[in-house]
């Protein structure tokens, strides 16, 4: 059991004034909620993903909630700051596929509270399958759907490569098929340089490859070359770390290895990190499933200490419990830009803010604007911490503070 630094506290402790405009602020719809920020309390939670510049940190992460253009234009509407596809699985020009066993067919989620070795309370989404079931050309389809929707909103696709065991050979057919494919369909509505993220899976961390630590290593290392080889265009990539059931300490180790002052990693960027595996548990038949929870986070948080008071040498795009614009924020001081999430689109109507509008709308209004434990709430906290409160400031500044200067707060 892990049990990370909380640099920040529980909920957040605002002046009378100031907590009174928030309140208001989170009882009310707001049509452009991030200028009114800006210009009610000289807050800018504008962020990156990639080259994107974003509106705020939250994003949606790959899943069973982006798996069609319906969904994607609900996260465009329902003010979205990016949408990660769910992912595709590799293939070669004549359809075959290493990875086929994660085609599986499973829409069925099952939400549930879930109570973490730390004795804190959150929920945990269920689900049976893994990637996109069907092929790629139906996948390139929906990418080039959701891609038209919008210029200048990042989506992101994501595929799951051909991972051999240690020795050998990958099926660099597959490699090269399937990304020369998904840029071509990329640039009829992008001009940039292919953004892809490379997924690990968490069912992963249950077989017997991945439970040795040079297995996870080489892949780790390994794939992202095989990416960029595999095309003659430019990629910024992103690659999903895994949690592993290597011990607790293997998580440092890795994101040191990749993240660290000395790394030569081929990774742009990462996403930190995926859910946690149980190899007991059961769902719809099957034994053995990812979870999440503070767990997850509380494991994720602490690995990303291994780096303090530096920050990463890539970008992190944070994932894993962010259920609170406080939690971003604490992924934020380890040095995330921003955040995917998935869970939190799936709980009870009763965890988002009383306003109307979509039920992303409402998610999305709650991690801004909880008085409590909100995203701005938490940057004016730690504008007030540091003394600027006369100044802007912004969400990124808080992903180059060195956090031990907000006077550490242990939960």
């Amino acid at each position: 059991m892990v049990k990370p630094t909380y640099f920040l506290p529980t909920n957040f402790t605002l002046p009378e004034d100031t907590y009174k405009a928030l309140n208001e602020d989170y009882h009310q719809t707001l049509l452009e909620p991030e200028e009114h920020i800006k210009n009610r309390y000289s807050i800018d939670v504008s962020s990156f993903y990639g080259p994107y510049k974003i509106r705020h940190p939250f994003g949606k992460a790959s899943g069973q909630l982006s798996t069609n253009q319906a969904q994607v234009k609900s996260d465009l509407e329902g003010g979205l700051a990016f949408t990660v596809l769910k992912t595709v699985i590799a293939e070669s020009e004549d359809h075959q596929s290493e990875m086929e066993a994660w085609k599986i067919k499973a829409p069925r989620m099952e939400v549930e509270k879930i109570t973490s070795q730390n004795g804190e309370e959150g929920y945990t989404v269920t689900w049976k399958g893994r990637g996109w079931e069907k092929t790629l050309e139906e996948y390139l389809e929906f990418l080039e759907e959701s891609l038209a929707l919008a210029k200048n909103y990042p989506i992101i696709p994501s595929c799951k490569y051909h991972l051999p065991p240690l020795g050998e050979e990958y099926k660099v057919d597959e490699y090269i098929y399937t990304t020369q494919k998904i840029y071509q369909s990329w640039r009829k509505y992008r001009e940039e340089e292919l953004v892809l993220e490379k997924d690990f899976s968490a069912t992963l961390a249950g077989t017997d490859l991945a439970g040795a630590k040079e297995q996870v290593l080489a892949w780790l290392t390994e794939v992202p070359a095989k990416i960029k080889e595999a095309s003659d265009a430019s990629i910024y990539l992103g690659v999903k770390l895994m949690n592993t059931m290597l011990p607790d300490e293997f998580q440092r180790e890795m994101v040191k290895l990749l993240l660290g002052p000395d790394s030569n990693w081929l990774g742009d960027y990462a996403v930190c990190f995926n859910r946690l595996f149980d190899p007991n548990k059961g769902f719809a038949g099957k034994i053995g499933v990812a979870y999440g929870g503070y767990d997850l986070s509380d494991r994720n948080l602490w690995a990303l200490e291994e780096l303090l008071p530096n920050k990463p040498t890539r970008p992190i795009s944070a994932t894993g419990n962010i259920c609170s614009g406080r939690l971003m924020l604490e992924y934020a001081l380890r040095g995330a830009i921003n955040g995917q999430l998935h869970t939190f689109f799936q709980l009870p109507q009763t965890e988002y803010a009383p306003i109307e509008g979509s039920r992303t709308q409402k998610a999305i209004h709650e991690l801004l604007f909880n008085p409590s434990k909100g995203l701005v709430a938490g940057l004016l906290y730690i504008r007030d911490k540091l003394n600027k409160n006369q100044e802007p400031f912004s969400f990124i500044e808080v992903t180059k503070l060195n956090p031990n200067e907000l006077n550490e707060v242990k939960r």
